[in-house]
Formats: C-alpha cells, sequence, structure tokens
C-alpha cells in the first residue's frame, strides 16, 4: 500500500491530527508515520469507493457469496477460489455424486453455480440438508471444501469434520427488540455459552436465555461479551481457532435460538458484544479456510509469512481485495444477522506487528510503535473496520481491542490519525494482581506501585479495567479466589463452619481487589461469568488429558445459591458494586485523583465522579480511629458501600448511620477534609449527600 497524495505531492494528513498532537506531544516526533499510515488508510478507502460503491455494498459480500435460495425457489452460489481447477457442489440432495454440479469460472478467480428449482416449484435443496464443495486442485485431485460463508455447520457423532448444513428455514427469526444504545459506562459480564451450566455438559442458548441472562441484569451488568460463538472444531481452543467464521456454533443450538438469546438479551436493556477472531484462523483442511482453493495461500499469506508459530494458525493476507470483503462482510453479518451491538478483537497485539508481539518485551518506547515491526497493512485494516463499523452503525457500535503494547493512538478516532477503536483492555492489571498473590506477602504491598499501574493509561483513550478474565481462569493459571482461598475454599465456604483466617483473608482482600480495580482502573469494567462469586477452581474443556471430562467446565451457580455457603456474600458484594456504579456513573467519568497513597499504613484514598471518595485500608492487622483523609468538595458525606458489612460476608465493623461533614481544612491536596474510622482490611466508598 502507498500513502494516499496530496495536491502538493505530500502525504494527506488526517483533518483533526492537531487534537491528537495536543493530547500527546511525543507524537509529534512521528507524524510523517502517523500521516504515512492515515494516507494507507485513505487510499484503500478511495478503492473500495471506486470499485464496489463504498462500505455499504462492500461489506455485505454474504449476500451473494456462499449458498443462497434465489428468489423462484431454485439455488445461486458464489466461492472465491483463484487457485482452484474446478468447483462442484455435492450433498445429500444429489447422493454425494462429485461432479453433478460443476460451477462456472468467472473473473478474479470467482465462480459461480445455479440450480434450477424442482419441476413442483420447489428448492432443489432442503431446510437443513448437508452439503459441501469440491474442489479439484491444480494436481487435478478432487477434495471436499465447506464454503467460508457456511452460516450453520454441524459436527456428526461419528467423525470429527464439520458438515455444511444449508440453512434456510421457512420461518426466520423475528427480532422484537432494537439495538440499546451505547451505555455511557460499560460493565462486561464476559461468557461463554457452553460452560454456563452447573451440570457437565455443553449448554445451550436457550439455557443461557433462560438462566444466565436473568442473573446478569440482577448482578447490574449492562453488557455481554459473547466468546466462543463464531464455530471452532476444537471445543478446548477456547473458540480462538475459528474454522467457520460466518456460522455461529452449534454446539450450543441452532442460528434461531442464538438471535433469540440476543433479543432476550436486548429486552432487559443489554448490550451484547461478539468476540470475534480475525487476527489467524484454525489450519483445519477439511473443515477450515486452510488450502480452500487446493494452495497455501487464498486467504492466507503463502509461506512462513501465512503461519502463527506460537498459536499453530493461518495468518490472513489483509492486501488481498477478497479476503478484505471476507473479513469486513463477516463484521457486517453478525450485526445484520444476529443483532450484535459490537466487538471485542481478539489478538489485536499479534495483528499489529510483523513479530506478533511474541519475544517483545515493549518498554514504551515510542520508536517500537512506529518502526519497521510495525504491520501497517494489519493497521489499516484494522482503522478500516472500525470506520466502516462506526460509520454505519453510530448510535450502538462498540470496539474494544485486545492490546497488550500499548500502541498510541489505538483508542483515537480515525480522523485524528488514530485507529478508532472505542476501548482497549487494560491487560497489566490482572498481570499485576496475579503477581502480587503469588510472590509478595500483603504486609509488603506498595500502595504506589499498585496505584500507578491501575491510573497508568494514556490520557485520552479508554481502558476496560479488569482483575480477572478467562485467561486466569484457564487450567495451568488459577481464579483470584482460589490464589487466594485454594483447598480451603472446600472446607471452609459454609457459613456454619467455624471462622478461618485464609477464607477471612481471602474474602475480604476478593472484594478489595474488585472494588480499587473498577474505582481506578479504566473507563469500563469486565468480569468473567462467575468470578464475581468467587467461583473455586480452574475451567479446564474435555480433551484427552482429562479423559474428555466436562467436571471443570462448567459453573457451579448451586454453590452462589445455596444459602448456607459464603459464596452468595462476595456476589451480594459484586452486585451493589455494580448497581453503585448504574447511580453515580463513574466510569463515564475519567477524571480521578489519588489523594494518599501511605505505604506504612497501607492506606489508598481517591475521588471519582466529583461526587465519591474511595477509601482502602489493606493492613493486616492496624485499624485506624479518627484518620483523615482528603475530600475536594466541602458538604455532607455518607458511606454507600462497604466490603466489611454482613451482608458480604464483613466484620460489620462500621456504623453507616453516621453522617460524615467536610472540615474546612485543607489536606492531602484536597480542599477539606473528613475524619473517618478504616477497619483493617477493608475498603468503603463515601458519597456527597445534596
Amino acid at each position: 500500500m502507498h500513502g494516499a497524495q496530496s495536491g502538493e505531492g505530500g502525504v494527506t494528513a488526517p483533518p483533526k491530527i492537531q487534537n491528537l498532537l495536543e493530547i500527546d506531544p511525543y507524537l509529534r516526533n512521528f507524524e510523517t508515520e502517523i500521516k504515512r499510515r492515515y494516507g494507507c488508510f485513505l487510499n484503500l478507502e478511495k478503492s473500495i469507493e471506486h470499485n464496489e460503491g463504498g462500505y455499504e455494498k462492500f461489506t455485505r459480500g454474504y449476500e451473494s457469496f456462499g449458498i443462497h435460495r434465489s428468489s423462484d425457489n431454485g439455488i445461486f452460489m458464489k466461492e472465491w477460489a483463484p487457485g482452484a481447477e474446478g468447483v462442484f457442489l455435492r450433498g445429500e440432495f444429489n447422493g454425494w455424486n462429485q461432479t453433478q454440479f460443476p460451477f462456472t469460472k468467472k473473473e478474479y478467480g470467482k465462480w459461480e453455480l445455479k440450480i434450477p428449482p424442482n419441476a413442483d416449484g420447489s428448492c432443489p435443496i432442503g431446510h437443513n440438508s448437508k452439503i459441501k464443495l469440491v474442489i479439484k486442485t491444480k494436481s487435478g485431485e478432487l477434495v471436499d471444501r465447506l464454503s467460508p460463508w457456511a452460516s450453520y455447520v454441524t459436527q456428526p457423532d461419528d467423525t470429527k469434520a464439520y458438515d455444511q448444513v444449508f440453512w434456510s428455514p421457512p420461518q426466520k427469526y423475528q427480532f422484537q427488540q432494537p439495538h440499546p444504545k451505547k451505555p455511557e459506562s460499560l460493565r462486561i459480564y464476559e461468557s461463554h455459552v457452553g460452560i454456563a451450566s452447573w451440570e457437565g455438559k455443553i449448554a445451550t442458548y436457550k439455557e443461557f436465555a433462560q438462566n444466565v441472562i436473568p442473573r446478569i441484569k440482577n448482578l447490574g451488568y449492562n453488557t455481554i461479551q459473547l466468546m466462543a460463538v463464531m464455530e471452532h472444531a476444537y471445543y478446548a481452543s477456547f473458540g480462538y481457532q475459528v474454522t467457520s467464521f460466518f456460522a455461529a456454533s452449534s454446539r450450543y443450538g441452532t442460528p434461531e435460538e442464538l438471535k433469540e438469546m440476543i433479543d432476550v438479551a436486548h429486552a432487559n436493556g443489554i448490550t451484547v458484544l461478539l468476540d470475534v477472531v480475525h487476527s489467524h484462523a484454525s489450519k483445519n483442511v477439511v473443515d477450515g479456510l486452510n488450502r480452500f482453493d487446493g494452495t497455501d495461500s487464498c486467504y492466507f499469506h503463502g509461506s512462513g509469512r501465512g503461519n502463527h508459530d506460537l498459536w499453530d494458525s493461518r495468518l490472513f493476507n489483509y492486501t488481498e481485495w477478497e479476503v478484505l470483503r471476507f473479513l469486513l462482510s463477516n463484521l457486517r453479518w453478525w450485526i445484520e444477522e444476529y443483532k450484535f451491538d459490537g466487538f471485542r478483537f481478539d489478538g489485536v497485539t499479534s495483528m499489529l506487528y510483523h513479530t506478533h508481539g511474541m519475544g517483545h518485551g515493549f518498554s514504551g518506547d515510542y520508536s517500537e510503535y512506529f518502526g519497521l515491526n510495525t504491520d501497517t497493512e494489519s493497521l489499516v485494516y484494522l482503522m478500516l473496520s472500525n470506520h466502516m463499523l462506526h460509520s454505519l452503525y453510530p448510535d450502538f457500535m462498540i470496539t474494544i481491542a485486545e492490546e497488550v503494547s500499548g500502541m498510541p493512538a489505538l483508542c483515537r478516532p480515525i480522523e485524528e490519525g488514530g485507529q478508532g477503536f472505542d476501548y482497549r483492555l487494560a491487560m497489566a492489571l490482572p498481570d499485576m494482581w496475579i503477581k502480587h498473590l503469588k510472590e509478595i506477602s500483603d504486609d509488603n504491598w506498595e500502595m504506589g506501585k499498585i496505584c500507578h499501574t491501575l491510573a497508568n493509561r494514556r490520557y485520552g483513550e479508554k481502558c476496560i479495567a479488569y482483575a480477572e478474565s478467562h485467561d486466569q481462569a484457564l487450567v495451568g493459571d488459577k481464579t483470584l479466589a482460589f490464589w487466594l482461598m485454594d483447598k480451603e475454599m472446600y472446607t471452609h465456604m459454609s457459613t456454619m463452619s467455624p471462622p478461618n483466617l485464609i477464607i477471612d483473608r481471602g474474602m475480604a482482600l476478593h472484594k478489595m481487589i474488585r472494588l480499587i480495580t473498577m474505582g481506578l482502573g479504566g473507563e469500563g469494567y469486565l468480569n468473567f461469568i462467575g468470578n464475581e462469586f468467587g467461583h473455586p477452581e480452574w475451567l479446564d474443556f474435555p480433551r484427552a488429558g482429562n479423559n474428555s471430562s466436562y467436571h471443570y467446565c462448567r459453573r457451579q451457580w448451586h454453590l452462589v445459591d445455596d444459602d448456607l455457603l459464603r459464596y452468595k456474600y462476595l456476589n451480594n458484594f459484586d452486585r451493589d458494586m455494580m448497581h453503585l456504579e448504574m447511580k453515580y456513573q463513574w466510569l463515564s467519568h475519567p477524571q480521578n485523583y489519588v489523594s494518599r497513597k501511605h505505604e506504612g499504613d497501607k492506606v489508598v484514598v481517591f475521588d471519582r465522579a466529583d461526587k465519591l471518595v474511595f477509601v482502602f485500608n489493606w493492613h493486616p492487622s492496624n485499624s485506624y480511629t479518627d484518620y483523615k483523609i482528603g475530600v475536594n468538595i466541602p458538604g455532607k458525606y455518607k458511606i454507600v458501600l462497604d466490603t466489611d458489612a454482613e451482608q458480604y460476608g464483613g466484620h460489620k465493623r462500621l456504623d453507616h448511620s453516621v453522617d460524615f461533614f467536610t472540615a474546612n481544612d485543607p489536606w492531602d491536596n484536597r480542599r477539606c477534609s473528613l475524619m473517618v474510622y478504616i477497619p483493617c482490611r477493608s475498603a468503603f466508598v463515601l458519597a456527597k449527600v445534596d
């Protein structure tokens, strides 16, 4: 790709680049590179406009590619297979005859097939009928493939390879609900449909709609982030080795049942994001994209550049016109067909760099972001995706980048020279908490380092804060609850059992870690399904190494529903923390001020959203009476959340009926101050009373 040229022969500057340079003056040294990237984006956008009539037409490839029932009840198919010598269709409808229905070769590697309706006017291929493409390779071999555009694929019991199913129901699901408006504050419940039952099985879209969405609503989350929906042959890949990009996983039910599930979420005012994997694809050949047309390239780079060595997967060629059509249309498909409200883009760091971030410890030196290691083609694809999505769906679209390197301007508008994401995941935060729990006694936790990590994010670029996600729940790691309480969770989580120091410490820190992460760590918050109540044990999918067991591949809801177990206390706290944010919307107020991080006292105090003051005492044993804290807005304050309260399994050491009045006495760089009691290993939130 070459930079778009301006009338003077120079590279076209983003129209609002000065905004970006004012936010971060250090970027001025890389202004030329920012303009070059924008020029590449502009060139490609102009090509789409000139050759295809713009995004609107270009990104609806699913309307013509793949298999369709035409208006006269015949069949129309179109595929892109530039390396194929021939393409055929076979299936149950013709007794699996390999060569009865040949495609006609068209320009630019495209192939088309038309099958007229039956004599009685019915469709020659019935709904729910199995089909396969047959590709004739350069060597003359006939090989089975699934259409890259397949919208439904199923896995027979007797074989691992998927079959394509012609999904054309006589009655398509009719959505009842519109897209919810974009939330001001994102409170994300990261979910996996298959593990969402307490039983040792694969749960369904219907079960998720009936059993889990009401829990999410009650807890106060306003967004669901759905993992592992794009079809993947290997269940234990957690959905990150995609085989069929347009197919909703048939493990959990039919396409119509997924639509109903999303409609139920929307009826509850919940936004639904899809975890989309455009960074790489499964190496599967028979039921994946790999070697689709018989060659090593087609959708991917050929040779070494087309392989991700660490993930053992294939890498897309983002310069190929039909690959762009395929991927951009894939985003449109999930919105138009299923009414998803946005995307969490997986593996963005891998896309941004030729090294895929492997063996690269990013130091924060800007030359690491604007040098030759950055993959311009991938970066421009992300810019195109974000620009297309936000242009076509401005009222509800949300995009989140899973990005660990800290690429500047990733979450700034494209017209400024950014990449156009709304949020990035604050991936340093869970790493920090795991490191502290594994390696450092809480007597030695450094308040300054914790606060710095939580607050250290690029100005003007929004982050999703989280203490743990699915990454920490997987076998080989531990959830925070397990790091904190481990085997004691099996014997001392009953409310009837005597007090236990490990459980007491674990529950206290579990609540405090979540509160400070949500309070200070970002402009959105994420929790992985079940972790809100301290779900014990890891998550281990059925595989050869565990005798294909589902014992750890579930969510044990009975634990939190049992009134005699302490899990309910953590669940109550998480619920009330969400509802407090719902009331005060502090996530949408990026300004915060840490007024105290006292290493000896182990006390942290910060204010946010003007009206709230967060107070933490991390000391294992020292409580403080008449402790002076800084407050910026004078007036009366009350406790609105307290980790030590009885309903959260605490020691109820604070009197919530007490009103706190500020003194006209500046403290810790705040205009006034309060005197408070701060019990050891506890935290509370004060709110100004109007």
